[in-house]
């Protein structure tokens, strides 16, 4: 890109090089830094192998980073389809996973099941809004 000096910090720019779109961060030396839209590791560019996005390749980033970010949201706890995690700091979720635990190594499936209910009937009343 010529006049990579011109880009401001945070506009998105298309690595020929590499195939993707990059925030661009900073100069290091005949380089150019450059970030994965919503954040990630940097890597070094060639200023020459540089173009501004198109505005379809802007968007396909920015939904490929908002699906990232979905992927690592805490699990639902309206979720049936696995069973419930205590809450961290709640002496009552702890004791309920714990008996929970104990059937699952005893092999006592309906016990896991009853701790299931137990510790969810919990949660609702006392730790949702």
């Amino acid at each position: 890109m010529k006049g990579a000096n011109a880009v401001e910090p945070g506009s998105l720019v298309y690595d020929t090089a590499a195939d993707k779109v990059g925030e661009y961060r900073d100069r290091a030396g005949p380089y150019v830094m450059l970030r994965p839209v919503g954040g990630g590791r940097e890597w070094q560019a060639d200023p020459a192998a540089l173009r501004p996005a198109t505005d379809r390749e802007r968007l396909s980033a920015e939904v490929r980073a908002a699906n990232g970010r979905t992927r690592t949201l805490p699990p639902d706890l309206h979720d049936l389809s696995r069973p419930p995690v205590p809450v961290p700091g709640c002496a009552e979720c702890a004791a309920i996973g714990e008996r929970g635990e104990a059937a699952r190594a005893a092999f006592d499936g309906s016990s896991v099941t009853d701790a299931n209910v137990l510790l969810r009937k919990h949660q609702r009343q006392e730790h949702m809004s």
